[in-house]
Protein backbone atom coordinates (compact mmCIF):
# COMPACT_ATOMS: atom_id res chain seq x y z
CA UNK A 1 0.00 0.00 0.00
CA UNK A 2 1.29 3.53 -0.85
CA UNK A 3 2.37 5.87 2.03
CA UNK A 4 -0.48 8.60 0.95
CA UNK A 5 -3.27 5.76 1.00
CA UNK A 6 -2.34 4.23 3.76
CA UNK A 7 -2.90 7.63 5.71
CA UNK A 8 -6.17 7.99 4.30
CA UNK A 9 -7.37 4.93 5.24
CA UNK A 10 -6.16 5.41 8.79
CA UNK A 11 -7.86 8.67 8.86
CA UNK A 12 -11.33 6.71 7.26
CA UNK A 13 -11.15 4.34 10.29
CA UNK A 14 -10.57 6.57 12.57
CA UNK A 15 -13.83 8.94 11.52
CA UNK A 16 -15.52 5.24 11.52
CA UNK A 17 -14.89 4.63 15.20
CA UNK A 18 -15.92 7.84 16.67
CA UNK A 19 -18.94 7.62 14.99
CA UNK A 20 -19.42 4.56 16.56
CA UNK A 21 -18.13 5.51 20.06
CA UNK A 22 -20.91 8.15 20.26
CA UNK A 23 -22.99 5.12 20.74
CA UNK A 24 -21.91 3.09 23.10
CA UNK A 25 -23.98 0.54 22.99
CA UNK A 26 -22.93 -0.62 19.21
CA UNK A 27 -18.96 0.58 19.72
CA UNK A 28 -17.77 -2.75 19.90
CA UNK A 29 -20.52 -4.17 17.27
CA UNK A 30 -20.71 -1.76 14.13
CA UNK A 31 -22.75 -4.47 12.54
CA UNK A 32 -25.90 -3.98 15.08
CA UNK A 33 -25.67 0.07 15.01
CA UNK A 34 -29.07 1.81 14.24
CA UNK A 35 -29.55 3.13 10.62
CA UNK A 36 -29.51 6.84 10.73
CA UNK A 37 -33.11 6.91 9.30
CA UNK A 38 -35.06 3.86 10.57
CA UNK A 39 -38.09 3.40 8.60
CA UNK A 40 -40.95 2.69 10.45
CA UNK A 41 -44.81 1.73 10.20
CA UNK A 42 -47.96 1.70 11.45
CA UNK A 43 -50.39 -1.00 13.40
CA UNK A 44 -53.70 -0.25 15.17
CA UNK A 45 -55.48 -2.59 17.25
CA UNK A 46 -59.03 -2.72 19.20
CA UNK A 47 -58.45 -5.44 21.98
CA UNK A 48 -60.81 -4.23 24.49
CA UNK A 49 -59.49 -1.69 27.62
CA UNK A 50 -56.41 -0.41 25.59
CA UNK A 51 -54.35 -0.21 29.38
CA UNK A 52 -53.79 -4.00 28.39
CA UNK A 53 -53.18 -3.74 25.09
CA UNK A 54 -49.86 -1.97 25.28
CA UNK A 55 -47.41 -4.00 27.29
CA UNK A 56 -47.49 -7.20 24.65
CA UNK A 57 -46.78 -4.73 22.31
CA UNK A 58 -44.08 -2.51 24.32
CA UNK A 59 -42.13 -5.80 25.24
CA UNK A 60 -41.55 -6.67 21.87
CA UNK A 61 -38.24 -6.00 19.73
CA UNK A 62 -38.73 -3.75 17.02
CA UNK A 63 -42.04 -1.95 18.71
CA UNK A 64 -40.69 1.47 19.11
CA UNK A 65 -43.46 3.34 20.74
CA UNK A 66 -47.68 2.25 21.41
CA UNK A 67 -50.13 5.10 22.61
CA UNK A 68 -53.69 4.64 23.80
CA UNK A 69 -56.70 5.66 21.90
CA UNK A 70 -59.54 5.86 20.08
CA UNK A 71 -60.85 5.20 16.46
CA UNK A 72 -63.81 3.81 14.26
CA UNK A 73 -65.95 6.46 15.83
CA UNK A 74 -67.53 9.85 14.21
CA UNK A 75 -67.01 12.38 16.21
CA UNK A 76 -64.20 14.65 16.30
CA UNK A 77 -61.93 14.69 19.44
CA UNK A 78 -63.23 12.20 21.30
CA UNK A 79 -62.76 12.19 25.10
CA UNK A 80 -62.61 9.08 27.50
CA UNK A 81 -65.93 10.29 29.33
CA UNK A 82 -67.44 10.03 26.20
CA UNK A 83 -65.98 7.18 24.37
CA UNK A 84 -66.75 4.75 27.96
CA UNK A 85 -70.12 5.80 28.32
CA UNK A 86 -70.53 4.25 24.85
CA UNK A 87 -72.73 5.22 21.75
CA UNK A 88 -69.91 7.25 19.99
CA UNK A 89 -69.01 4.58 17.41
CA UNK A 90 -65.38 4.53 18.98
CA UNK A 91 -63.47 1.57 20.02
CA UNK A 92 -60.82 1.60 22.27
CA UNK A 93 -57.46 1.36 20.24
CA UNK A 94 -53.40 1.00 20.68
CA UNK A 95 -51.78 2.16 17.58
CA UNK A 96 -47.80 0.63 17.46
CA UNK A 97 -45.62 2.49 15.72
CA UNK A 98 -42.65 -0.50 14.71
CA UNK A 99 -40.04 -1.06 12.32
CA UNK A 100 -40.41 -3.48 9.88
CA UNK A 101 -37.15 -4.55 9.67
CA UNK A 102 -36.79 -5.95 13.08
CA UNK A 103 -40.48 -7.56 13.74
CA UNK A 104 -42.88 -8.16 11.11
CA UNK A 105 -46.39 -7.49 10.80
CA UNK A 106 -47.58 -10.91 11.04
CA UNK A 107 -45.78 -11.20 14.61
CA UNK A 108 -47.81 -8.12 16.01
CA UNK A 109 -50.87 -10.35 14.65
CA UNK A 110 -50.33 -12.98 16.25
CA UNK A 111 -49.43 -11.11 19.34
CA UNK A 112 -52.67 -9.22 19.24
CA UNK A 113 -54.91 -12.86 18.63
CA UNK A 114 -53.03 -14.50 21.80
CA UNK A 115 -54.25 -11.23 24.63
CA UNK A 116 -58.19 -10.90 23.14
CA UNK A 117 -60.86 -13.09 23.15
CA UNK A 118 -62.01 -13.48 19.30
CA UNK A 119 -65.09 -15.26 20.39
CA UNK A 120 -66.75 -12.24 22.19
CA UNK A 121 -68.94 -10.13 20.51
CA UNK A 122 -68.92 -6.02 21.70
CA UNK A 123 -66.98 -6.93 24.98
CA UNK A 124 -64.14 -7.87 26.25
CA UNK A 125 -63.48 -9.95 29.35
CA UNK A 126 -65.39 -7.67 32.10
CA UNK A 127 -65.65 -4.74 30.02
CA UNK A 128 -68.63 -4.39 27.98
CA UNK A 129 -70.06 -2.22 24.59
CA UNK A 130 -68.99 -1.73 21.51
CA UNK A 131 -66.34 0.61 22.66
CA UNK A 132 -64.74 -2.79 23.54
CA UNK A 133 -64.88 -4.15 20.73
CA UNK A 134 -62.22 -5.76 18.96
CA UNK A 135 -60.82 -4.78 15.58
CA UNK A 136 -57.40 -4.51 13.17
CA UNK A 137 -57.33 -1.48 11.53
CA UNK A 138 -55.73 -1.62 8.29
CA UNK A 139 -52.83 0.73 6.59
CA UNK A 140 -52.38 -0.73 3.77
CA UNK A 141 -53.90 -3.75 1.40
CA UNK A 142 -50.67 -6.03 2.51
CA UNK A 143 -51.54 -5.77 6.07
CA UNK A 144 -55.55 -6.29 5.14
CA UNK A 145 -54.50 -9.26 3.49
CA UNK A 146 -52.24 -10.76 6.50
CA UNK A 147 -55.26 -9.91 8.73
CA UNK A 148 -57.29 -11.68 7.22
CA UNK A 149 -55.79 -14.80 6.49
CA UNK A 150 -54.67 -14.46 10.15
CA UNK A 151 -58.54 -14.52 10.99
CA UNK A 152 -58.95 -17.12 9.10
CA UNK A 153 -56.20 -19.20 11.24
CA UNK A 154 -57.90 -18.56 14.03
CA UNK A 155 -61.49 -19.14 12.58
CA UNK A 156 -60.14 -22.45 11.98
CA UNK A 157 -58.63 -23.40 15.34
CA UNK A 158 -61.55 -22.89 17.19
CA UNK A 159 -64.45 -23.24 14.76
CA UNK A 160 -66.76 -20.73 15.59
CA UNK A 161 -67.50 -17.54 14.55
CA UNK A 162 -64.75 -14.73 14.83
CA UNK A 163 -66.13 -11.22 16.40
CA UNK A 164 -63.19 -9.24 15.28
CA UNK A 165 -63.26 -6.72 12.54
CA UNK A 166 -61.02 -5.75 9.77
CA UNK A 167 -62.01 -2.87 8.67
CA UNK A 168 -59.70 -0.06 7.21
CA UNK A 169 -57.78 2.31 9.55
CA UNK A 170 -59.35 5.43 10.45
CA UNK A 171 -58.26 8.87 12.08
CA UNK A 172 -56.86 8.14 15.82
CA UNK A 173 -56.99 10.06 18.25
CA UNK A 174 -54.44 9.60 21.40
CA UNK A 175 -56.01 9.03 24.46
CA UNK A 176 -55.52 11.65 27.55
CA UNK A 177 -51.76 11.55 29.06
CA UNK A 178 -53.18 9.44 31.82
CA UNK A 179 -53.72 6.60 29.85
CA UNK A 180 -50.89 6.34 28.29
CA UNK A 181 -48.64 3.74 29.75
CA UNK A 182 -50.96 2.96 32.35
CA UNK A 183 -49.34 -0.52 33.66
CA UNK A 184 -46.38 0.86 33.93
CA UNK A 185 -47.35 3.95 35.86
CA UNK A 186 -49.97 2.88 38.04
CA UNK A 187 -48.59 -1.13 38.20
CA UNK A 188 -50.59 -2.05 41.42
CA UNK A 189 -54.09 -0.65 40.42
CA UNK A 190 -53.67 -1.98 36.89
CA UNK A 191 -52.90 -5.61 38.23
CA UNK A 192 -55.92 -4.99 40.44
CA UNK A 193 -58.21 -4.43 37.39
CA UNK A 194 -56.44 -7.17 35.22
CA UNK A 195 -57.20 -9.57 37.57
CA UNK A 196 -60.91 -8.62 38.85
CA UNK A 197 -61.38 -8.76 35.24
CA UNK A 198 -60.62 -12.00 34.54
CA UNK A 199 -58.92 -11.28 32.11
CA UNK A 200 -55.44 -13.85 31.98
CA UNK A 201 -57.96 -16.71 32.95
CA UNK A 202 -59.22 -16.08 29.87
CA UNK A 203 -56.64 -15.74 28.20
CA UNK A 204 -55.27 -19.03 29.79
CA UNK A 205 -58.68 -21.02 28.60
CA UNK A 206 -58.68 -19.59 25.00
CA UNK A 207 -54.79 -20.06 24.30
CA UNK A 208 -52.80 -21.88 26.97
CA UNK A 209 -49.83 -21.05 29.13
CA UNK A 210 -48.47 -17.84 27.17
CA UNK A 211 -45.18 -19.10 25.26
Amino acid sequence: MKHGHGILYAVRKLCVLAILSAGTAYADDPTKAPSPSRATAVATFAGGCFWSMEYPFDRLSGVITTTSGYTGGREQNPTYEKVSSGGTGYAEAVQVTYDPNVVSYEVLLDVFWHNIDPLATNEQFCDEGTQYRTAIFYATPEQQALAEASKLKVHEEFDKPIATEIVAAGRFYAAEEYHQDYYAKNPTRYKSYRAKCGRDQRLLQLWGPPQ
